[in-house]
């Protein structure tokens, strides 16, 4: 289990340093580019979720989110025990609900950097990353590594 808690520290530490080096160094809605076309580093203040979905609802957000993570913390310590792929999902998904988190209770906002510039979709930072992945890890431990448990019953 101590590997778990050193990837949701990881991700934490990772998306945190990347935000205040984006608060540092960029200037806010200022549009730097990473790969010309694909990728631009472009800083905001998120205070709603993808989209801006329900903006300036921070208590829907820390409500939710707070039952969340007590729930994900619950399935890595029971359900997780039982398969890698669980435990690295559920761990993806701790590290990336928590890196948010602290944002949206330190600053009433998510700080989001990283602009895909060939598609129109939201800008995103560590965390969502992270959440994505741990959302893909999911999915194939529910089509995939769950028949383990499936063939010994």
């Amino acid at each position: 289990m101590i590997i778990q808690y050193v990837l949701i520290f990881g991700l934490v530490l990772l998306d945190q340093l990347v935000k205040w080096w984006t608060v540092s160094n960029l200037p806010l809605y200022t549009d730097q580019s990473i790969i010309d076309n694909i990728l631009s580093l472009f800083y905001i203040q998120n205070d709603g979720a993808a989209w801006g979905i329900l903006s300036g609802q921070m208590w829907l957000f820390y409500i939710i989110t707070v039952v969340v993570i007590i729930g994900l913390f619950y399935m890595l310590h029971t359900d997780g025990k039982q398969h890698v792929l669980l435990r690295t999902a559920l761990s993806f998904l701790i590290g990336g609900a928590i890196g948010n988190f602290i944002d949206r209770l330190h600053l009433n906002y998510v700080i989001d950097m990283f602009r895909l510039k060939f598609i129109n979709f939201p800008i995103f930072n560590i965390a969502d990353v992270a959440l994505t992945i741990g959302v893909i890890l999911l999915i194939f431990y529910v089509f995939f590594g769950n028949h383990e448990l499936e063939e010994s019953e």
